[in-house]
């Protein structure tokens, strides 16, 4: 099971990195070719970024890029890889023992998370964490989604009561889908999130949960 705890990275990158960052400087420098990467995914989308353009945006040489990564798909699943993490962080501490009254007032909890994402963290509207993208060869076993439904279901039964079982758990997986894409498409064309495709997430989550927890 992958369990969530508050204050600890739950999932480390696992795309493929030329060299894994073991000093301060090296980490910063990886870190801000990740953070350059993603804002010109926030512009342009992750289909026309190249490694140029990161090297470009990071004031960077290509070298440096290369020196981290092989070629452009090992940055998107880096980058994928660090938003899915950064979820993972925050739904930890939205999911803290007493933050909410209820399991499901904890999971409406989590669609905030999600939606925040989409609004503060760059390029995350385009390579979030629930995005199905033929990045190969693949990085993981389940996607993301599945892991993010998998961590919530293990706070919800240690913080929450929830019984456990396989049918709370494709209750979860379900909602957790489904607020994904519900969350997408809110910010699809608005970058602030359409408030009523917001609310039919949050409707939407409920009425799959309800009963179920």
């Amino acid at each position: 099971m992958l369990t969530i705890e508050s204050g600890a990275p739950p999932l480390a990158a696992a795309a493929p990195i030329r060299n894994e960052p073991v000093q301060a400087r090296s980490t910063a420098r990886l870190a801000a070719l990740l953070d350059s990467a993603a804002a010109v995914i926030a512009e342009i989308g992750y289909e026309r970024l190249t490694t140029a353009m990161v090297a470009e945006r990071a004031g960077a040489s290509i070298g440096t890029v290369y020196r981290y990564f092989p070629d452009r798909i090992a940055v998107l699943q880096s980058l994928a890889a660090r938003h899915t993490e950064r979820l993972l962080t925050r739904l930890a501490d939205e999911l803290a023992a007493g933050r909410h009254a209820s399991a499901l007032d904890a999971v409406l909890g989590c669609v905030d998370v999600i939606t925040d994402l989409f609004r503060t963290e760059p390029g995350y509207s385009s390579l979030r964490a629930g995005d199905v993208i033929d990045l190969q060869p693949p990085v993981a076993d389940t996607t993301a989604n599945a892991q993010v439904a998998e961590a919530v279901a293990d706070a919800l039964v240690a913080h929450y009561g929830v019984a456990e079982s396989g049918d709370v758990r494709m209750a979860i997986g379900t909602a957790v889908e489904v607020a994904d894409a519900l969350v997408a498409r809110a910010f699809a064309r608005d970058a602030q999130g359409d408030a009523a495709l917001l609310d039919e997430a949050r409707r939407a989550v409920r009425a799959v949960l309800e009963g179920r927890l």
